[in-house]
């Protein structure tokens, strides 16, 4: 769970190098890990956003945090380490909702996604842990494990509607 002991750090925008590629495992747990997470929790906080991958706040590692409602309007609040995504696209219909990111600051987008997802992955101690999300938060899971791939929203979308997406959030493509 997410304390208030962390510190708030500047979100990068697209186009910062380390939002486009695959970020690095983490192999070490302990203290330095525990306060990057409790850092993005008050980072997402601040930019009031409901998930926020490491690379987001410019560091190189496996790492997302959420504070998300599921289908169901039930607050989900955790983060995982290295996490891996499986989608249950043959499940349920795909959510056909809209999209944004923090990294991309203002406009949305409809992008479907899987309505349901589960993330296996490694709390911040190194324990096994998996998610599955339902609804919105399936949205987040993965469009956060994206980010931690190198692929933002905007990446999913036709050239022509990033473009313009893009030069509407006053960022290059």
């Amino acid at each position: 769970m997410p304390t208030t002991e962390g510190t708030a750090r500047p979100i990068v925008c697209y186009g910062d190098p380390v939002l486009h590629r695959r970020c690095a495992d983490v192999t070490e747990f302990g203290d330095a890990l525990g306060a990057l997470i409790d850092d993005m929790f008050a980072s997402m906080y601040e930019a009031r956003g409901v998930g926020l991958a490491a690379n987001q706040i410019g560091v190189d590692l496996q790492v997302f945090v959420y504070d998300c409602p599921d289908a169901d309007d039930v607050r989900q609040v955790g983060h995982i380490v290295n996490p891996v995504l499986a989608v249950a696209a043959a499940l349920a219909p795909p959510d056909e909702g809209d999209e944004g990111c923090l990294s991309v600051p203002g406009p949305r987008a409809a992008l479907p996604r899987a309505s349901i997802a589960t993330v296996t992955g490694q709390d911040r101690h190194g324990a096994p842990i998996t998610v599955t999300g339902t609804g919105y938060f399936a949205r987040c899971l993965q469009h956060e494990t994206d980010h931690l791939n190198g692929v933002l929203y905007v990446d999913r979308l036709p050239q022509q509607q990033r473009e313009e997406l893009l030069r509407e959030a006053g960022l290059r493509a």
